[in-house]
């Protein structure tokens, strides 16, 4: 992580931090004053707008300091999965799953047996 992007990510979370103190002395100020027949009151724009620009500062500040991506070869990957075996295999349960029920199949055979013919197999 880069010496800028520390600097931007920081920046943004001391603008979050602010955002949501800015908040709190809001809520507490007008909790105290029950002037109006509406209890409730919506947030100024302006704290808002701080709280949604200070998470775009923070998540540009993250993704600049991440690292750079490796290519993903897929027929390597599978190729060492299909090697080892075992846990590692994410497609292990489909392989090793039952096959489908035949339900057509299978309401036959339950309606040949209510009707006493023994099924041919």
């Amino acid at each position: 992580m880069g010496f800028l992007s520390r600097v931007i990510t920081l920046f943004g979370l001391i603008l979050l931090a602010h955002a949501g103190y800015s908040t709190h002395e809001h809520t507490v100020l007008y909790s105290n004053v029950r002037t109006s027949a509406a209890s409730t009151t919506t947030l100024p724009q302006d704290i808002v707008i701080e709280a949604l620009i200070s998470l775009v500062i923070v998540s540009a500040g993250l993704v600049l300091g991440a690292e750079k991506l490796k290519p993903i070869s897929w027929s390597e990957w599978a190729g060492e999965i299909e090697r080892e075996g075992g846990a590692r295999n994410p497609y292990r349960r489909l392989e090793e799953r039952y096959g489908f029920w035949d339900v057509r199949a299978k309401r036959k055979e339950f309606a040949d047996w209510v009707r006493g013919e023994i099924p041919k197999e």
